[in-house]
């Protein structure tokens, strides 16, 4: 299995037979399964066919970690991405070719660079490439169960049924490769592809992202579970062991061009949670020695020593640093123009062409791609992700989950392996006082990434502040206490009461990245949750503290914690009328979604509940409003239960012929709109998304209640009440933010 992987990787072609299907493959997959339709994208130049395309730079140089010379960084992509072919530079790089790779270098050769027009490209592509995404094939769930025993949890029959419709969209984002249609070994083959061919059954994230991708995969496998779907989430963890034994580590995702670049490193999670809900532990005999594997790549590629300018002690930390220096393949387009960027007074240099690409690709293996997090000097668009510093910081998160990893690893090996266990509790308690030492600030009560160049911690507040207790790091300073308890999560009582979504990656609004605000990821809020649900029953008994009469839930919030004033936090506009104003800033006033003992779509009030519980529920509720309704304002509907908008409407957010988009984030500032920003457009599917619902619905699902959504405009809400809530008629409810919808539809 593991030659057939290594072979298969520099092969991953397509059989000619496929070769007709260029645009679209459905495939049906029985009675559990929905038909399935896989688009292709069609070209769409932004420059006439006749015109010739702009002047290159010079060659960045050849990445020895990436296959071949048709999907990485050389002149043939250079040239397919100067000509912009399509919107999205990442659909060129998955499109199979249709002849050998030999031939359709040579069609290429045949042009001259400098003189070649878009209509040559175009014609090119058309002529030498198949769809993206046709080494795959539609798989049917063995096993799957179309009433799953969580769905018992559910008590409100619309959110009871919502989850079963979000069960089964797992029947859509379910794939195979297509084993039986792979050529022969690159680069003698009939064709070539970027799919690293995988042997097992996964599921993919949707959209764009048609390939397993390693950490989306945690969050899917949660959903999984709860799905009763054990054998899916087995074939998961066979494909990652197969590219551990592959390659030596997991791949960013399932294509060549992530060969560089791995991502957060959950799989230890992931086998952990596994044989913890099926008791299936025969697949450690495998699993286990891979475990060690991934571990030790993470140690040799990505651990160095820091010292700490707080106690002096050195510690052993993990960082993301790729070795790259060319575009990534994926974003070519994207890295060329930030690099290249004819805005630039001065040119970068070669030497800080490289260094900005390996920041690329390092930001991109932390999984967020991108923050004001990693800027040295936050600002928007180029002038930003230029300053980017990723390889300069030692982050909460990833060593949060390799501290985790250790631990769960020693647990997996109990009494089995007494010596292999003591090294990783060992190595665990290394990277916990590491964790303690340099990230935790035990005024501000808050986790900040230590930065290596001014070593010191940065002050920028981020969600990764509640990795280390989801992981079982909880510093002494928050068990002093029930007040020191809370007020590590103060932030997120801020954003229930002065915001109507859930919490944002961080307050920084000016950025224009996806990793930013106002957007607010499905992860993030599985995480605060977790972090909620671990911190000890002692410290949880009192209610929600409540600011003065005169101030806001931002009093209740640590000094210094978030690095604003209340003032500088962003805005939360106003619906309907009052759309293009802002609420109150500061003061009472600013918590606008303040209700007695609860918050606007925070469910209800329990007589007697601790501040724990509290923020439990309405971070559920709120999660759950915002998946349900902006799924609802993009055409979703339930028959007997919740009718789809009428057209009128669902032409606002362009969701005519829709059938509801699960997206992959949202916005912090409306319960019914997807998030936006950053390098591609908004995706829908989605499986992180789709599987924090499901584990949202069987962890609180009697504390769910059915939502409020927003109408789009006053005229519409005049003909329902105030608050329209989803058990009531549904004329008026709709999206508040049309164009975050945009080009999002609901095709896989």
């Amino acid at each position: 299995m593991v030659s057939s992987l290594k072979a298969a990787v520099v092969v991953s072609l397509l059989h000619n037979a496929l070769a007709a299907a260029t645009t679209a493959t459905t495939t049906a997959l029985g009675t559990a399964v929905p038909t399935l339709t896989i688009s292709t994208a069609v070209a769409s130049p932004s420059a006439s066919l006749g015109a010739t395309l702009p002047s290159q730079a010079p060659l960045p140089p050849t990445q020895g970690w990436c296959i071949g010379q048709i999907f990485c960084a050389g002149s043939l992509l250079q040239t397919v991405n100067i000509a912009q072919v399509y919107s999205d530079p990442k659909t060129f790089v998955d499109k199979p070719t249709s002849k050998s790779s030999q031939q359709v270098l040579a069609d290429f050769s045949n042009f001259n660079v400098s003189t070649v027009t878009e209509g040559q490209i175009v014609n090119f592509v058309d002529t030498d490439f198949l769809g993206e995404g046709l080494e795959l094939e539609a798989a049917a769930l063995t096993n799957f169960n179309p009433t799953p025993a969580f769905l018992n949890n559910v008590t409100d029959p619309l959110l009871k049924a919502f989850a079963q419709t979000v069960h089964d969209y797992w029947t859509q984002l379910a794939r195979n490769t297509n084993q039986s249609a792979l050529c022969s070994e690159y680069p003698s083959g009939t064709c070539e592809s970027s799919l690293i061919p995988l042997n097992h059954t996964f599921v993919i994230p949707g959209g764009r992202f048609r390939e397993q991708y390693y950490w989306d995969s945690y969050w899917i496998i949660q959903g999984l579970l709860q799905s009763e779907l054990y054998s899916t989430v087995n074939a998961t963890l066979q494909n990652f062991m197969d590219e551990i034994e592959g390659f030596g580590f997991i791949p960013n995702g399932g294509r060549i061009y992530y060969l560089n670049r791995s991502q957060p490193p959950l799989f230890i999670h992931m086998v952990y949670d596994y044989v913890n809900v099926t008791g299936d532990t025969s697949i450690l005999q495998r699993a286990l020695p891979l475990a060690e594997a991934e571990l030790a790549w993470w140690a040799n590629n990505r651990t160095i020593e820091v010292t700490s300018p707080y106690t002096n002690q050195s510690y052993m930390m993990a960082h993301y640093a790729v070795n790259n220096t060319a575009p990534r393949p994926e974003s070519y387009l994207t890295d060329y123009l930030t690099v290249n960027d004819p805005t630039l007074s001065t040119p970068l240099t070669d030497t800080q062409a490289a260094d900005l690409y390996s920041e690329l690709a390092s930001g991109a293996e932390t999984g967020w791609d991108y923050s004001s997090r990693f800027e040295a000097i936050p600002q928007l668009g180029n002038p930003g992700l230029r300053s980017l510093n990723v390889k300069n910081n030692i982050p909460i998160c990833l060593n949060s989950i390799l501290y985790k990893a250790r631990v769960l690893l020693a647990g997996l090996y109990g009494t089995s392996n007494q010596t292999a266990s003591s090294t990783h509790l060992q190595v665990a308690a290394g990277i916990r006082a590491g964790i303690l030492d340099l990230l935790w600030d035990p005024v501000k009560l808050a986790f900040y990434d230590f930065n290596l160049t001014s070593n010191a911690r940065n002050d920028i507040f981020t969600t990764a502040t509640f990795y280390p207790v989801w992981n079982g790091i909880i510093p002494n300073e928050v068990l002093a206490s029930q007040s020191n308890a809370f007020g590590y999560f103060a932030a997120v009582n801020l954003v229930v009461n002065k915001y109507n979504g859930t919490v944002p990656v961080t307050f920084v609004d000016w950025t224009g990245l996806q990793w930013d605000a106002p957007n607010s990821w499905p992860p993030h809020q599985y995480i605060i949750m977790q972090a909620l649900r671990a911190i000890p029953s002692n410290l949880t008994t009192n209610g929600l503290p409540t600011p003065s009469s005169s101030q806001s839930t931002y009093d209740l919030v640590p000094a210094g914690q978030l690095a604003f004033t209340e003032a500088q936090l962003p805005g939360q506009p106003f619906s309907g009328a009052q759309a293009n104003q802002n609420a109150t800033a500061t003061g009472p006033a600013a918590d606008i979604n303040k209700l007695d003992g609860t918050v606007v779509n925070g469910g209800n009030a329990t007589a007697g509940e601790g501040w724990r519980d509290t923020l439990q529920r309405e971070m559920a509720n709120r999660y759950y409003t915002s998946v349900l309704c902006s799924w609802h304002a993009t055409g979703g509907s339930i028959p007997g239960l919740l009718p789809q908008l009428p057209a009128s409407e669902l032409n606002l957010t362009g969701s005519i012929g829709n059938t509801g988009n699960m997206f992959e984030k949202f916005s912090n500032l409306n319960v019914d709109s997807s998030g936006y920003g950053g390098e591609y457009t908004v995706q829908a599917g989605f499986g992180w998304t789709n599987g924090v619902l499901l584990w949202v619905a069987s962890t609180y699902g009697e504390q769910l209640v059915a939502p409020q959504c927003p109408a789009l405009v006053a005229a519409a809400a005049t003909t329902t009440s105030a608050a329209v809530g989803l058990q009531a008629s549904f004329g008026a409810v709709i999206t508040a933010v049309v164009i975050s919808f945009m080009a999002s539809a609901f095709l896989l």
